[in-house]
């Protein structure tokens, strides 16, 4: 039995997804997501909170990333849908985990594209002509949310335009997004290297706790971000079980060793004078554009030049295909039986319509309460996390309930991976913060009234699509996330003073709890989850064609 969507989903339209992605289209969406504005930010954001040890903080974050890239390559081969983050717990655990985990998959997808814009509004501030856009504090002045609004509808209107352009536009794009970090990493080595800037103010001036904060609050979790897009796309891949999973690991292997050399000559280029009153102090003329202000420092005005301009091709890019993965994954809610049937529409190029306004109404809000690229960060980042944390629960599922479902991609390891990856997840939520994580409870709450109320609906007027809420199978999951909560509120990781967190629980001992918790909650997922012939009911209800066996 293999698994495809259907060739005329029951849309007004009758029409469906197009099947016209290769492998190439497939990574280089993933690596153009992850290649976006992390990096222009990324390097001075982690340098400040960790010092040079920054560079650990990367290496943590990419071990980090590929341990859940690798639970969603197996996963992606199997089931190469639309939306396929949001819909994997819905397979494992029914209507209530998948409603949820759906709600995270995209709610953090409909937010990157919003901070991508104000990425490219922010290092824009070096032409004159564009100073009026923000205010000393970085928010978006009037003439700057007109300008965001702007962008937004370009995003938009380019994903109008079908899948095959939009891939093609992609490529062209990653192509350029690649080249500038390497060319910079190579320039700064060869001109500016100063290997005394690792330990002349102590390679690791904030301990441990600077090292495991700068992994979710400085953009390091949210740059290496975005591997999921070859997923998100599956529906439109042209040989989905054996290129997505090449696309996952491949993308993130080269994000991975880009950001770690972009952190390396970052720190090796810096003038001694820019920290000489210490890395939480870092300062020189320009820091608002790192990277550029650097190269100008350095008598670089020419690769400042080219620095700037890619500072509106690279988050344009990232933003480009994030709006895509918004309206695939409402989609990919609404054949769950999660969003109405509208988002399932699909006009004459096979593109979701109505998820691409929603995606641009969502933007567009976003810039009201989260009017600066760092405060969109922290938040993103927890909720992309917590939606990453699903792919492991159901993978642990899927390994025991379906062992012989054929696997383009089969995990070596994968019982011990599987709640590894889970574990190191949400130890990345709590290093977030509490300041972070109540708004993000807040978000949570939002969800379940919005996609809760249209499920109870569905099923009271028996709607042929009504969800299965499945609670047995989703008894852990309001545990997990009140959980999480409480330990991070006893925590003391916390961004601002003041934030709320009551730091009763000392450093170390709150990761412990953290992981053993995690582990609880993993094994406790798998012993309620749901069985074999009820999983493969909810692959039916959306995706399957007999083809005479699995």
């Amino acid at each position: 039995m293999a698994i495809t969507d259907h060739t005329s989903p029951p849309t007004e339209t009758g029409r469906s997804l197009r099947r016209e992605v290769g492998l190439i289209g497939l990574m280089w969406a993933s690596v153009g997501s992850i290649i976006g504005s992390g990096w222009l930010f990324g390097a001075k954001e982690a340098v400040v909170v960790a010092g040079p040890a920054a560079i650990i903080s990367w290496v943590i974050g990419a071990v980090a990333i590929v341990l859940l890239a690798l639970v969603h390559a197996e996963l992606g081969g199997m089931f190469p849908v639309a939306g396929g983050t949001a819909r994997y717990p819905h397979y494992a655990f029914g209507g209530l985990a998948g409603m949820s985990f759906g709600w995270f998959s995209w709610l953090q997808a409909a937010t990157v594209a919003p901070i991508e814009v104000e990425a490219m509004i922010g290092y824009a501030q070096h032409w004159s002509w564009a100073s009026g856009f923000q205010n000393a504090n970085g928010t978006l002045t009037a003439s700057g949310f007109l300008v965001a609004l702007l962008l937004m509808a370009v995003f938009v209107a380019v994903n109008f335009l079908g899948i095959r352009l939009l891939a093609h536009t992609n490529s062209a794009a990653t192509w350029w997004k690649i080249a500038i970090p390497l060319f910079t990493i190579f320039v700064l080595a060869i001109t500016h290297f100063h290997g005394s800037n690792f330990t002349s103010k102590g390679f690791a001036p904030f301990g441990a706790k600077g090292i495991l904060e700068a992994i979710s609050t400085s953009g390091i979790i949210f740059a290496l971000l975005g591997f999921e897009q070859a997923i998100q796309l599956s529906g439109e891949s042209r040989n989905p079980k054996k290129d997505i999973p090449l696309a996952v690991l491949g993308s993130v292997a080269i994000g991975a060793v880009i950001y770690i050399l972009l952190q390396v000559v970052y720190i090796g280029a810096l003038p001694g004078s820019t920290f000489v009153h210490g890395w939480a102090n870092l300062a020189y003329a320009g820091i608002s554009g790192p990277f550029a202000g650097l190269a100008t420092i350095v008598s670089l005005g020419w690769l400042a030049t080219i620095l700037y301009l890619d500072a509106v091709i690279s988050p344009g890019g990232t933003g480009l295909i994030y709006t895509t993965s918004t309206s695939r994954i409402s989609y990919g809610l609404s054949r769950n039986g999660y969003a109405p049937q509208l988002f399932e529409a699909t006009d004459k190029r096979g593109v979701p319509w109505f998820g691409l306004i929603i995606a641009f109404v969502t933007g567009v809000i976003c810039f009201l309460p989260f009017p600066s690229w760092h405060q969109l960060v922290s938040f993103i980042t927890s909720a992309s996390v917590l939606m990453y944390a699903g792919a492991p629960l159901a993978y642990g599922v899927m390994e025991r309930q379906l062992p012989n479902w054929e696997r383009p991609y089969r995990l070596p390891g994968g019982r011990v991976i599987s709640p590894l990856s889970f574990v190191v997840a949400s130890l990345i939520i709590y290093w977030a913060g509490w300041d972070t994580l109540w708004r993000l409870g807040v978000a949570i709450v939002i969800g379940y009234v919005l996609l809760g109320s249209y499920a109870m609906y569905a099923r009271a007027k028996q709607l042929p699509n009504a969800p299965q809420l499945d609670w047995r199978a989703a008894q852990w999951l309001p545990v997990y996330l009140v959980g999480m909560g409480v330990v991070s509120w006893q925590g003391g990781f916390c961004t601002n003073p003041g934030c709320g967190a009551t730091n009763n629980i000392p450093l170390w001992w709150d990761m412990g709890i953290v992981a053993v918790f995690s582990l609880a909650i993993y094994y406790w997922a798998m012993a309620v989850g749901l069985r074999t012939e009820e999983i493969e009911r909810n692959i039916a209800d959306v995706t399957v064609v007999d083809e005479g066996g699995h």
